[in-house]
């Protein structure tokens, strides 16, 4: 399908996407003399997980971050870098306050600047103001569709669709192109997550780039059943009980699987009455949006029982994302770089969660490294921003046989009710997460061969396709790791195994394929999972 150009750019840099690394990554490019573009499928400032949130930062001082790195490292199951560690806990206290003529960050009692707790609105749109300052190009509401590849493999730009300009269409080439589009949590409800389908893992491998740690990607949070409001500091306090008011044993430190195992049992309810009273009198400064979503309910969270749920965040709190090469975050493909959730975050959490202070260290640490190795790649190499691309984008865009009437909701279902069960994704089994793959291949399939749009509907084409190819590369990394590690539990296989003490690389589009990272040998594992 040819789609017409109405906006047709050229930039040194491309950013796709505008959340904290997003914007992270296009300010540290136009600090280094670039000319950025950064295009966002929603609001730069307000879309994605951070604009939701109050983020904090892993942020720890020199004297006590060699402490901070062993214990991260003994939790990290063995896939963590703790030069990586060392190096975003030295940038994030570097590079964070400098936002201060942007950000009021607020005094403590002994006057001391607090940097490591931000409010998510405020912190987006600082960084908003802080890029178009810098003469940053800002396309909102501009999501990308497809990259553009030179004929030697190295990245050209993107193109996508404008949703307020009719279905108009842009294209920016660029010298580079930075991913920035976030993890993928299923549309499952997870607070801001709506925009994170998986469209940058889906371009990053019809690039040419592999994937890595997709297998940590069954993170799940508790949620008032009524509420979108997944932020779960609040439930170490909980008290839980089944529909009959009987008071539960529910372990919080085993990563939720008491919780879901109740939920299969039955529903679950809960108050926040263990929460001291000093916590409860800053919470609405710590987090306003969590009492505010009682508020409206009429409920007292710490007196009323409540009824809960698990939401499932998939890659946005595992760990799973693009596989980058370098210390600028560059992916296989050259010029193109990738950062925050849309990137592996092995290298500082290794099987775990990065959770909050992590991940947003990681956003912004990872969006500075990128921006600026992206601005220095196009500066010292006159990459050919001038030359026309060609555009790669297939499921969705270019069917491969005749189109069929798909219709999207049923694929995004389809996904959903493979990647949302906890019977399925919190207790795996190599015969269960088999179950799953094939009814993904064969969803696969008919995306791949059929599905066509046009015009704004190719926007959820797209995403369509990206969640289901986002699910089998969790599920086969899943089926592939035969052991237990991190948040990644098979049930048939309880302990952890030596010989997968690495990370593990998934790509591939019609044909799926796995193997372990560089210096290992794959072919053992790979046979074995066949």
């Amino acid at each position: 399908m040819v789609i017409p150009i109405n906006l047709d750019i050229e930039a040194d840099v491309l950013v796709i996407g505008g959340g904290l690394s997003g914007a992270w990554s296009a300010i540290a490019a136009a600090q280094q003399g670039a000319s950025v573009v950064l295009v966002d499928k929603g609001y730069c400032g307000t879309s994605g997980v951070t604009a939701t949130a109050g983020p904090g930062h892993w942020w720890v001082d020199p004297d006590h971050r060699d402490e901070a790195i062993r214990v991260q490292s003994s939790r990290s199951g063995g896939l963590a870098d703790p030069g990586w560690m060392a190096r975003v806990l030295d940038t994030t206290w570097r590079i964070l306050p400098t936002l201060a003529s942007y950000y009021p960050f607020p005094v403590d009692d002994q006057g001391i600047t607090q940097y490591r707790a931000l409010r998510g609105p405020e912190y987006l749109r600082a960084l908003r103001q802080m890029a178009e300052d810098l003469g940053v190009r800002i396309l909102d509401h501009s999501p990308a569709l497809e990259l553009l590849l030179h004929r030697d493999g190295s990245v050209a730009g993107a193109r996508g669709i404008r949703r307020q300009a009719g279905g108009g269409s842009w294209c920016v080439r660029a010298g580079a192109v930075i991913l920035a589009t976030g993890g993928c949590a299923f549309m499952s409800r997870l607070l801001g997550s709506q925009t994170n389908t998986g469209d940058g893992y889906l371009m990053a491998v019809e690039a040419g780039a592999e994937l890595s740690g997709m297998e940590f990607s069954n993170y799940y949070t508790v949620a008032p059943i009524y509420s979108t409001q997944t932020r779960s500091a609040s439930y170490v306090f909980a008290t839980y009980f089944d529909s009959d008011g009987a008071e539960l044993d529910i372990d919080w430190g085993d990563g939720n699987r008491s919780l879901a195992k109740a939920l299969l049992a039955g529903r679950v309810f809960c108050n926040l009455a263990r929460m001291p009273q000093d916590l409860r009198d800053r919470l609405s400064q710590i987090q306003p949006a969590v009492l505010l979503s009682f508020a409206r309910q009429g409920i007292d969270p710490f007196t009323d029982k409540f009824e809960v749920t698990l939401r499932g965040e998939g890659t946005v709190r595992g760990s799973g994302g693009i596989r980058i090469i370098d210390e600028n975050c560059q992916t296989s493909v050259p010029g193109l770089f990738a950062v925050g959730d849309a990137a592996t975050r092995e290298l500082i959490a290794g099987a775990i969660s990065g959770g909050g202070a992590q991940n947003s260290a990681w956003a912004l640490t990872s969006g500075y490294f990128a921006g600026r190795g992206a601005a220095r790649l196009v500066r010292g190499s006159g990459r050919r921003v001038h030359e026309e691309g060609i555009a790669i984008g297939k499921a969705g865009i270019h069917p491969a046989h005749s189109v069929m009437a798909l219709d999207t909701r049923a694929i995004i279902a389809g996904v959903q009710q493979e990647m949302e069960p906890f019977d399925k994704n919190i207790f795996r089994s190599g015969v269960g997460l088999r179950g799953s793959l094939t009814r993904l291949d064969a969803l696969w399939q008919d995306v791949r061969n059929h599905l066509y749009a046009e015009g704004v509907d190719l926007i959820k084409a797209r995403e369509s396709a990206a969640l289901v190819a986002t699910a089998r590369w969790c599920y086969t990394a899943a089926f592939t790791r035969q052991e237990s590690r991190g948040m990644h539990i098979r049930d048939d296989a309880p302990m952890p195994d030596p010989r997968f003490t690495h990370r593990l690389l998934v790509g591939g589009l019609d044909q799926v394929w796995t193997q372990l990272d560089e210096g290992s040998e794959p072919e053992s594992i790979a046979s074995e999972a066949a």
